[in-house]
């Protein structure tokens, strides 16, 4: 089909329209089936969805839940971390990361991050170990996987939990294995933007300790494995069946949507490669990076100097993080300094991708940049 002409006030951050028409009929197939049933919560759907996403990611455990950041919580209280404890992670991240590990009692120690992938040096993490320290939470941000090997070796030495935070990174591999699979947990968000996305809120622990993923399942479910016996003190964290039949319609096209997402990202690369005043996203040599954004670095001060010129032109933008979880106010507390997390957070601008952007919209996006930074 040919392409509409790319105009401008057109570009947004992510258009989720192409999607939503190449799977309509097939998507709205699932929900009638689902009002067919009469059932809603906890059914069929639900059941096949864990099934098929462990299947995929290559783990033995897939426990669905409402939201990426029950994922993260739960994952914590499945590994008994609570208050008095300590866990490692990233300031450069959503703030959910962080609040899980207050939402349990247990308090955040942050390490700063790489410049280049953005995502935790462990090189610092190791630094911050404690006798209270009981878990690391590698965040694999945008979509580039964490170097795992690095952090299994910390968390080994120590005797750490790790719960991959893989919100962004569904599909993702590390070294041929799969974000979110290779730590005692993995933490995945189906929010509308991810690329896995559902129709509303959803989220998954994946593990290949069946105690955990049993602990979890509890956990979702007022901490019971039998209705009206109630074990532990737990959460309403389930997944609607209506959002797990349209994310299982989804699921098969992961694959074709994150190469779309690396073919569109490599045409940012040969068309701004030898733009001024700009880094361009990092892509380390174990990683499958699936590109939930393409962040550039734009240097010199001119972030938002740029991202100003590009909405003015009908460009979408975001800045993710523009301030990093360290110096939010319900954590400067702690007094953190990371110099690497806060020039970035004056730095990064995501720019519009997704799995199948127009190649003219991207080349109109590039030609932007190079001339608002002339």
């Amino acid at each position: 089909m040919e392409q509409p002409p790319v105009t401008m006030n057109r570009i947004p951050i992510l258009d989720l329209g192409p999607e939503m028409n190449q799977l309509k009929p097939q998507l709205m197939r699932a929900v009638e089936d689902v009002l067919d049933t009469g059932t809603f919560i906890m059914g069929e759907q639900v059941k096949q969805f864990e099934r098929e996403a462990a299947e995929y990611l290559g783990v033995e455990h897939a426990v669905a839940l409402n939201s990426g950041t029950d994922a993260l919580v739960l994952a914590l209280l499945s590994s008994g971390i609570g208050p008095g404890d300590e866990v490692i992670t990233t300031p450069f991240t959503f703030f959910a990361t962080a609040e899980a590990i207050s939402q349990v009692g247990a308090v955040p120690v942050f390490a700063d991050v790489e410049a280049t992938t953005f995502n935790l040096d462990l090189d610092q993490a190791a630094e911050l170990v404690t006798a209270k320290t009981k878990a690391i939470i590698p965040v694999h941000l945008f979509g580039h996987p964490v170097d795992m090997d690095g952090v299994l070796e910390l968390a080994d030495r120590h005797g750490l939990y790790v719960a991959e935070d893989t919100a962004q990174a569904f599909g993702a591999e590390y070294k041929g294995r799969r974000a979110g699979t290779i730590g005692d947990f993995g933490c995945f968000s189906f929010f509308p933007s991810k690329n896995l996305g559902a129709f509303g809120d959803g989220g998954m622990i994946t593990t290949n300790n069946a105690v955990f993923a049993e602990r979890a399942a509890m956990l979702r479910t007022h901490g019971s494995k039998k209705k009206y016996m109630n074990e532990l003190v737990g959460f309403n964290s389930r997944l609607d069946e209506l959002q797990a039949a349209m994310l299982r319609v989804k699921l098969p096209y992961i694959d074709q949507w994150n190469e779309g997402r690396r073919a569109a990202a490599d045409r940012y690369r040969a068309l701004l490669g030898g733009a001024q005043g700009i880094v361009l996203p990092a892509e380390a040599d174990y990683a499958g990076h699936v590109y939930h954004q393409f962040t550039i670095r734009v240097l010199d001060g001119r972030r938002d100097e740029l991202k100003a010129k590009l909405e003015g032109k009908g460009i979408s933008t975001m800045v993710y993080y523009p301030v990093p979880v360290h110096r939010l106010p319900v954590y400067r507390y702690l007094g953190f300094s990371l110099p690497v997390s806060e020039r970035l957070a004056s730095e990064v601008l995501s720019i519009p991708i997704g799995p199948m952007i127009d190649p003219a919209v991207q080349e109109l996006v590039a030609d932007s940049i190079i001339e608002a930074l002339r």
